[in-house]
């Protein structure tokens, strides 16, 4: 079993229906569905994507894309984000930009990542 086909089941474990397709450029697009979001966005829950770059787990995950329409309750736009689509992805997306403070390729995975995600949709700002 590959490296990430191994990562998919870790993270299909928690989140099931979550799904990793190679790219063209053999990136890797990591989709997770019905993320759950704390009170104070305009959802409840929320399909996070990203990518598992070239040379994964060595290279980084770096960044992160939402459902277009997410919002802060009040209907503003969260800090950090725009309209930036997915490389060789169709289809509108919120991106985020959020980068790692630390990576280690050895012990961390795609649920690590998902749950560093997952602490910045908690800071509603």
């Amino acid at each position: 079993m590959s490296l990430l086909a191994q990562q998919l089941d870790l993270l299909a474990g928690q989140y099931p229906g979550a799904t990793v397709l190679r790219l063209p450029d053999n990136s890797h697009l990591v989709t997770v569905p019905d993320v759950k979001l704390p009170p104070g966005w305009s959802k409840q829950s929320v399909t996070i994507k990203f990518l598992a770059p070239v040379g994964y787990p060595m290279a980084r995950p770096d960044c992160f894309w939402t459902d277009h329409d997410l919002r802060l309750g009040p209907g503003n736009l969260p800090r950090s984000t725009g309209p930036n689509p997915i490389p060789n992805v169709p289809g509108q997306h919120l991106w985020f930009s959020w980068h790692l403070s630390s990576w280690n390729p050895n012990s961390d995975n795609f649920l690590t990542y998902l749950n560093v995600i997952r602490k910045r949709l908690a800071e509603l700002v």
